[in-house]
Order: C-alpha cells, then sequence, then structure tokens
C-alpha cells in the first residue's frame, strides 16, 4: 500500500462474467523452495515473455521493476510490466473478454480474486509454488489466497491497520509507557490525560477509522472464524460477540480520555493533534500509513519521538493484526509464468524491494534487517509474528453497508462514538444496513 492523507478504499470489484472464462493450456514447472527462496529462476527463459500489472506507479512502480529486473537477470525471460492504477476489476476484465489477460496480476482485494477464481479465469498454483508458500506464509494468508481449496494467490505487499502510534516525548513527560493489554492501554490513556493533554485523538468525520477499531477489537474479542462469519453476514449483528466489541469501545469511547471534537475531526487532522507543533493528544489509532502522515506534517520524527506499539491484546487474545495487501493471481499456465510465482513467494523477491521502503512483505522468510529502519522493520514484525491476520472488514463488505460516506457501517459507528451508551440500538442498527446491503 503506497503511504497516503487517508486509507486507500479498496476496490469493489466488477462483474466479469462467467463468459469470459479462458481456456488455457500448457505445463508447469520449478523447483524445490529451500530457507524461504527458490531454485526455480535457476531455469533458462530466454527468449520468454510474460506480461505482469498491478496497481503501482510512481515510486512503487519502480521498486517493483526492481523486482522484475532481478528475474529477469537470473532466468533470462523478458518481464513487461503494467500499472491498471484504481481499475484492477475493470481493466482485468476487459483484457481477459479480450482473450489476453497478462500473465500475472497483483490484487488489491481478496473478493476480486476470489470472483475470478470462480469464474475460471485463474490458475491454481503448482506444487513447488504451494510448496513456497506454506513454507514461508502463516496460514492465514495461505486462506486468504484460497478458494475452493484450491490455492492461487501469493501475498506479496501488505499493510498492518494494528499500530496505535503515540508521542515519546508527551508519554515520557505523563509517566506513561507502551501497554500490553486493553486495560493498560486505558491506564496508560488516563496518565497521558492526567499530564494535560487528551489521552487519544480520533478523527472521525467520515467514520472508516472507527470501522478499523471495530475490527481490530471484533478480532481480539470473538477470534478469526466469528469475524469471518461476520465478514460475510453468516451471523447477523445483533449477535453476542458483537455486542461485546461494543461494550470494550464504550469503556475508551465513552470517556473523556478521547479529545473533544472528534466526529467533526478528520483524520490527518487526528495525526497533527498529536505530532504536530502544538500537540493536544498523546496518542492516536490508525495503520502503518501514519508514519506518511507525521513525515507529511514535519513537526514529528518517526523513529524519534514518533512511535508506535501494537494495537492491544483484550482478554489475553493472541497477536493479531487487520490488514490489507496485494496477492499475485495467475492467468497463463506455462512454465516461465510459475517460475515467477514461485519467484514472488520466495524471500528472493521481497528482498530486492525491501531496504528501499515502502514494502512490508509477509513472508516470514524475509531477513528484516534488510528493514531500512526500526519503525518498518517493527511493523513489519508485528505483520509476519502475527498468529492472526484478517483482511480489513469494511473492505470485504458491500459498498453500500461498508464503504459509502454518510451510511451504513462507517455513519452508525459515528453514532455510536458521539452515544456508546445504546448498544443494542446500534447492533440493530447495523443488522438493518447490513441485511439490506447483502441483498441488494
Amino acid at each position: 500500500m503506497r503511504v497516503i492523507l487517508q486509507r486507500r478504499r479498496a476496490l469493489a470489484p466488477v462483474a466479469l462474467g462467467g463468459a469470459l472464462a479462458l481456456t488455457l493450456v500448457g505445463c508447469t514447472g520449478g523447483g524445490d523452495n529451500n530457507d524461504g527462496n527458490t531454485d526455480a529462476t535457476n531455469q533458462d527463459f530466454s527468449g520468454e515473455t510474460i506480461e505482469v500489472a498491478a496497481a503501482w506507479s510512481g515510486a512503487e512502480q519502480a521498486n517493483f521493476e526492481e523486482v522484475l529486473k532481478a528475474f529477469e537477470d537470473q532466468t533470462g525471460a523478458t518481464v513487461n510490466y503494467s500499472s491498471f492504477g484504481d481499475q484492477a476489476a475493470t481493466t482485468l476484465g476487459t483484457q481477459i473478454e479480450g482473450g489476453s489477460p497478462p500473465n500475472v496480476a497483483l490484487l488489491p482485494q481478496p473478493a476480486l480474486l476470489e470472483q475470478l477464481a470462480n469464474d475460471g479465469n485463474l490458475i491454481p498454483l503448482s506444487d513447488d509454488a504451494r510448496s513456497a508458500v506454506e513454507d514461508n506464509y502463516s496460514e492465514s494468508w495461505i486462506e486468504l489466497g484460497t478458494v475452493n481449496d484450491e490455492l492461487y494467490g501469493v501475498w506479496f505487499k501488505a499493510s498492518n491497520k494494528s499500530t496505535v502510534w503515540y508521542n515519546a516525548d508527551i508519554y515520557d513527560e505523563a509517566g506513561a509507557t507502551e501497554p500490553e493489554d486493553w486495560d493498560g492501554f486505558l491506564e496508560q490513556l488516563q496518565l497521558v490525560s492526567d499530564a494535560g493533554y487528551a489521552g487519544i485523538s480520533i478523527g472521525a468525520d467520515v467514520g472508516w477509522p472507527l470501522t478499523d477499531w471495530f475490527e481490530n477489537v471484533y478480532l481480539r474479542t470473538a477470534g478469526g472464524d466469528m469475524y469471518d462469519q461476520l465478514t460475510n453476514h453468516e451471523i447477523p449483528w445483533t449477535d453476542p460477540s458483537v455486542a461485546e466489541a461494543l461494550e470494550v469501545l464504550a469503556t475508551l469511547w465513552g470517556t473523556d480520555l478521547v479529545q473533544q471534537g472528534a466526529a467533526q475531526r478528520t483524520f490527518p487532522e487526528s495525526v497533527t493533534e498529536v505530532f504536530g507543533a502544538d500537540p493536544k493528544a498523546g496518542t492516536v489509532y490508525e495503520g502503518d500509513f501514519v508514519a506518511g502522515n507525521i513525515a507529511d506534517d514535519g513537526s514529528s520524527t518517526v523513529g524519534e519521538n514518533a512511535l508506535f506499539y501494537d494495537f492491544p491484546a483484550i482478554n489475553d487474545s493472541e497477536p493479531s493484526v487487520v490488514g490489507g495487501g496485494d496477492v499475485a493471481v495467475a492467468f497463463v499456465d506455462d512454465e516461465v509464468t510459475d517460475a515467477f510465482m514461485q519467484f514472488l513467494a520466495s524471500a528472493d523477491s521481497a528482498e530486492v524491494w525491501v531496504p528501499n521502503g515502502g514494502l512490508t512483505s509477509p513472508n516470514s522468510s524475509v531477513d528484516t534487517s534488510l528493514y531500512p529502519d526500526d519503525i518498518s522493520r517493527q511493523i513489519a514484525e508485528a505483520l509476519t509474528g502475527a498468529e492472526t491476520f484478517r483482511f480489513d472488514m469494511s473492505d470485504l463488505t458491500p459498498s453500500a453497508f461498508g464503504g459509502t460516506p454518510g451510511q451504513g457501517f462507517w455513519q452508525i459507528m459515528i453514532e455510536f462514538l458521539q452515544d456508546p451508551s445504546d448498544i443494542p440500538g446500534t447492533q440493530q442498527k447495523l443488522e438493518s444496513a447490513a441485511a439490506a446491503a447483502y441483498t441488494s
């Protein structure tokens, strides 16, 4: 994910159509996986050309093209890159319909992977590629790349949305420290408040940061299986598990530890309230992209007085991360495409980009000493060390429910922030909005 002033919303998939399914034949090849790397690139593919597409442009494209060059240098193949920007589903749908999809595309959401797989447009990973993924990725990432018991995806790039950022100068002044659990979190925020600052600043003018709050709390209180069921609306939002998560949020949102005016404040403004020239609060929660907002403001320095800790555990919950990412899938079944997928599943590929910054790899075999600074290393290690990872829930739900300002999940969470006393009423609003969106 590129660093931006606000979270980039994942794309809502468009209908690609069953008629677009392709019959692509060939054979697969490759090599064995050793210590996170692959010897598939020992093969000679001189004269072969593959097409690779992703959303990245600018600096991200330049860094990814270094990864592609490493594959070219090792195999003799030629790799052509194209960017589909924010039009993944539309662009790929047109190419599939015309019979000329890329060999490999990196998709910004699991829902699009699932749709393409169900339409018969994707090639399952070969045994060698699957072995590389199983050696290098946690089960959560494997499940995210699997459709109907077939593994299609290699997660190359990820984001960590379970980071709580704090002004170390203010924490030092207040005698606050990094907490280990939710109760400790509230205690540290109280120390910050006692020192004359707001414990935490929240920017919720459009609501999406609040859905991220809920997702992190729900994953820790209900667990991954229930998270999946709620995401798919297999259980209603009136379920007791939702009440429990809202009750936890109310222990913070219903107090004066939250800086006043949250519902009118933008997300970037909430970061400035903590890390600006005249800070008014000690803490702000959001994803790893907060580092970009801090750098943009220029009043604090990431890694010095701008630090973060993992979203706190609740009821002794296991290490968990909510996030996003880009997953590689293959449309063509041949040896060079398979070798490239194995390469992306190896530590080799990510280790080309990692030292340049801007890449958090979910590959647990990547040498974290290669990250360019302590903060990016800490973000990556939290991601790969998580026992449970789940994709951002609101990005997986229908956009009418999880991705539209002024309605659904976003709006109802704003209302709950303003008055967290009516948990049953909030649940009923969420269920009514979800039921309408999932059946439309």
